[in-house]
This record gives structure tokens, C-alpha cells and sequence, in this order.
């Protein structure tokens, strides 16, 4: 079974990270993982920025290493880039040195500042540490875009039938997403439904 949230301990585990923003507005935030991708990430970008949404984009320094001109890209738009890791490594395994060396050696590629545990899979250790120079975010909503297989029918059910007041979305921009094929029939119903897009204002700051 595909579960739309994260497990329900993570919350009590990291208390201090971004799951949700803490908001009354109808509010959402848009984010995308594993880019950038010249042929999916390009797309993505004319979406939203015809609606004239803003959204928060997790890159490996892989991506972003290859392809500088899409990370200009993204920020020339008003758009925020997060650190995903260098090689999107699984928390659960990979030693914790090497997992942090790997997240740091992403930092001057993508950011200093704020990161998503690729997979959502860090450890309580290596939260911590990172915790003490990242603003580390996870989700609320995953439609499970990247698996083509799903069918992008039920990524964008999920999407109409989870979200919620302070939802952060979890997208992918990377080439087997459909999240091309289903974005502006979900933006389109988000904002009839009242909701405004926005990245959350606090954060650079780390716990």
C-alpha cells in the first residue's frame, strides 16, 4: 500500500523539521526532488510559472553539477534550491560520516541551508549533526510521481484528495516523473479550491 503521508512517528522523531507549514491559510508549498533534468525540469518550470507559482527544488549536486545553466535557471525564476544529497543516498545505509560528507559536498551546488534526506530515510544521528546547519524538510503529501508504473491518474487523485491546510507536496523532476502530465490539472484544481502557493519564509534557519 502507497501511503500519501510519512509514517506517523517521523514527526515525533524530528520534531524539529519541516513536515507542514504551521499556517490557518489556505496555503500550500510546491517542491520537487532529484533534478535538475533538462527535459523534465524545463517543463515543469513554464507550468508554474504561468500560474505564477514559486516552488522549492531538491537537486543532487550530480544534477546540479551537470546542468549549472537549469540551477540559474530555477533561481532567475524566484525559485529556492535545496540540497538533496550529492549522490541521493539512503540515510539507512550509509554510514553516517559518509552520509554527512556526502550531503555537505552538495552544499556549494545546491545549498547550505536546507535539505530533504533523499528516499525521506535519515537516521537520528545523522539528523542531528545535520540538524545543527540545515533546516531539514520532509513532506506531507507524496503522489509518488516517480514511479511510472503508479499511473499518473492516481499521483494526481492523491494530490486532490490529501492535500490540506499547510501541505508541503513532494513532486519529481527527474526523466521517468509524470508529474508534466498531471501538474496544471492540479494547480488548476488547487487554486479553484482556494489554495495560493508559497515557500516558507523561515527556512534558512537551522535548529
Amino acid at each position: 500500500m502507497r501511503l500519501a503521508r510519512p509514517f506517523f512517528l517521523a514527526p515525533i522523531l524530528f520534531r524539529e523539521a519541516l513536515f507542514r507549514i504551521e499556517t490557518t491559510e489556505k496555503i500550500l508549498c510546491l517542491t520537487f526532488d532529484d533534478g535538475p533534468d533538462r527535459n523534465t525540469t524545463l517543463p515543469l518550470l513554464e507550468i508554474i510559472e504561468r500560474y505564477g507559482v514559486q516552488a522549492l527544488f531538491f537537486c543532487t549536486g550530480t544534477m546540479a553539477e551537470a546542468n549549472p545553466d537549469i540551477i540559474n535557471r530555477i533561481r532567475s525564476g524566484g525559485h529556492r534550491i535545496g540540497n538533496h544529497g550529492y549522490d541521493h543516498l539512503s540515510g539507512f545505509r550509509t554510514p553516517s560520516d559518509l552520509y554527512i560528507d556526502n550531503v555537505q559536498a552538495a552544499s556549494g551546488l545546491t545549498s547550505s541551508k536546507i535539505f530533504r534526506p533523499p528516499y525521506g530515510q535519515i537516521t537520528p544521528t545523522q539528523y542531528r549533526i545535520l540538524s545543527h546547519s540545515f533546516r531539514i524538510v520532509f513532506w506531507d503529501v507524496m503522489a509518488y510521481d516517480f514511479d511510472p508504473a503508479f499511473g499518473y491518474s492516481r499521483s494526481l487523485k492523491i494530490l486532490r484528495t490529501n492535500i490540506r491546510t499547510g501541505s508541503i507536496i513532494v513532486l519529481h523532476d527527474k526523466p521517468r516523473s509524470s508529474a508534466p502530465l498531471f501538474l496544471e490539472d492540479f494547480l488548476n484544481f488547487a487554486l479553484s479550491e482556494g489554495y495560493r502557493f508559497e515557500i516558507p519564509a523561515d527556512l534558512d534557519s537551522g535548529s
